[in-house]
């Protein structure tokens, strides 16, 4: 048995009477958790345990579970559809150029808004005897050239399990990139081993999509996790999920991209929370998620500017949202607003210009009013080559 897991087996906490022994009976009500318990699953990793600062703080939102988990509004079991797009077991074909495979029954600890809860944690409804369907059924789709591994987390299977996944991948002509979809690094950084980067380079491009929800997490030993991968020649990406009580706050996200950069990890994603049964607590307003959009873009390098998307109930797939930049296209012109939430305008090209044509007027940005009353106008200052310097401003105005 490996070390992480050996750490999985004898310290993480996997029921209430050791969550009550760990925070106090007084703090966690066996008897009123238990309906929380039996619909989904617990367990909490060391590493997990040790960021939880205070019962409530976003560390504990993410992991321990809640009563409010009972309730159900506007909930759905398999809020995403997947089910309806999967054509064999542990397969779900939705885009046209890649497929989701499902590896893995298990996480290292489970997060209480899961979008896949109904199946997370049941061998039976992920199984591992049947990968050879969906070998065969990439096989027979030429179009697939992209396999995102998932689950539960790939990162819960052997060294020996995913080599076995990434050599019979390989061996189909047509799949160019393997991605891993992967919150380990977040909760059990010892599985990033040495054997496990040594093995993977083998099987390049592969791609990780780490999951992080919080800066807290970006722990020293997480980033060494990181860097490990990194070095393995691992591109890393981040899906962050908006969740109230844990992130729904521009300068805590702002802080999140921020350390991942850091860690040389590119935000990818910011997902709003699903509807998925049992994690509906968890939801902001899209208007939240906007908001949040709308302080990091323009405020802070576009690195650390992820999509902010809706997984569309349903089925629908990703769908990106942006605050409302532009106000007015025509003909002639375009007129937006940029970060700071002036006006401006640019030209058109004209319509008989272009190559062998007439003359194309030169676009320039002009600055207009920005405001709802009176007119202001830029104060310019020549320089020598002509040009006006621009104000540079902070993100504090």
């Amino acid at each position: 048995m490996s070390e992480w897991q050996k750490i999985l087996k004898d310290d993480a906490v996997a029921t209430l009477d050791k969550l009550a022994e760990k925070f106090g009976h007084d703090v966690i009500d066996v008897e009123a958790l238990r309906p929380a318990f039996e619909n989904f699953q617990m367990r909490i990793t060391p590493s997990a345990l040790e960021q939880i600062k205070s019962v409530g703080d976003p560390m504990w939102n993410q992991y321990v579970p809640t009563v409010q988990e009972l309730d159900i509004v506007d909930g759905v079991i398999d809020s995403l559809d997947e089910d309806a797009d999967s054509p064999v077991p542990n397969i779900t074909h939705r885009y046209p150029d890649r497929v989701l495979f499902l590896v893995s029954p298990v996480c290292a600890s489970y997060c209480r808004f899961c979008t896949r809860r109904r199946k997370v944690g049941d061998p039976e409804k992920i199984p591992l005897n049947q990968y050879e369907s969906a070998f065969e059924y990439i096989r027979q789709h030429p179009e697939v050239r992209d396999v995102i591994l998932s689950g539960g987390d790939p990162m819960m299977l052997s060294d020996r399990r995913l080599e076995y996944l990434f050599q019979n991948l390989r061996a189909i002509p047509h799949v160019e990139i393997i991605r891993i979809g992967s919150r380990i690094t977040s909760h059990l950084p010892e599985r990033i081993t040495p054997e496990f980067c040594e093995m993977v380079q083998k099987y390049h491009p592969v791609f990780m999509n780490t999951h992080f929800n919080h800066p807290d997490e970006l722990t020293p030993r997480v980033r060494q996790a990181l860097d490990m991968l990194s070095k393995a020649g691992i591109p890393l990406g981040c899906q962050t999920v908006l969740l109230r009580g844990v992130n729904d706050d521009s300068k805590v996200m702002m802080k999140l991209m921020h350390e991942l950069l850091k860690a040389r990890v590119r935000p990818y994603y910011i997902y709003m929370a699903d509807q998925v049964a049992g994690g509906e607590h968890f939801r902001t307003t899209v208007q939240k998620g906007l908001e949040i959009v709308k302080a990091l873009r323009g405020w802070t390098s576009g690195l650390a500017v992820p999509h902010f998307v809706i997984d569309a109930p349903g089925g629908g797939g990703k769908v990106p949202l942006l605050p409302e930049y532009v106000e007015e296209i025509t003909e002639d012109s375009v007129t937006f607003r940029n970060y700071a939430g002036e006006r401006y305008v640019y030209k058109q090209p004209k319509q008989n210009g272009g190559c062998g044509g007439e003359p194309v007027e030169v676009p320039d940005i002009v600055s207009i009013a920005a405001g709802g009353s009176g007119s202001r106008k830029t104060k310019e200052r020549s320089t020598k080559n002509g040009k006006v310097p621009r104000r540079r401003r902070s993100a504090t105005g």
